[in-house]
């Protein structure tokens, strides 16, 4: 999901940041992609392993799972890598910013990338999104046909 937000940030012109250890990070050809799109569109993207840094600011937060279907193996290795990076109140209150929404595709393991109080909370914004992606599912459909 990081990846796909981060090419159409790039090709809308918007601000975006992946926070994220650096054995996650998008690999060398997306990064110049994305880059080649922001020089056209004024994009500001960055990448950093930094929790305090990527989140400052930020008008959203979004995290996906943390192990994909068919990628169980890596669950230990992920785990461990990205706990550091579990959407929590604390990580939401250094943004600085209180009207700063959460996103997830879902489903979500609750207690896993995103804790429940925060999926939850009033800055959760998922099922308006999940709800948001139907309609433009319809709306796909119907173009195709």
């Amino acid at each position: 999901v990081a990846r796909s937000l981060m090419v159409i940030s790039a090709k809308l012109g918007m601000h975006f940041t992946i926070v994220s250890p650096k054995e996650l990070w998008p690999d060398d050809k997306l990064k110049n992609l994305c880059e080649s799109f922001a020089k056209e569109t004024g994009s500001v993207l960055s990448i950093t392993d930094s929790v305090d840094e990527g989140v400052k600011a930020a008008d959203a937060i979004y995290t996906d799972v943390w192990v994909s279907m068919g990628e169980e193996a890596l669950k230990a290795e992920r785990v461990r890598l990205l706990t550091p990076y579990q959407v929590n109140a604390a990580l939401m209150e250094k943004t600085g910013n209180p009207a700063c929404i959460f996103l997830h595709c879902l489903p979500a393991v609750k207690g896993e990338e995103v804790t429940f109080d925060v999926i939850e909370g009033p800055q959760s914004r998922v099922f308006d999104e999940a709800e948001n992606r139907k309609h433009t599912i319809k709306a796909i459909m119907l173009a195709t046909l």
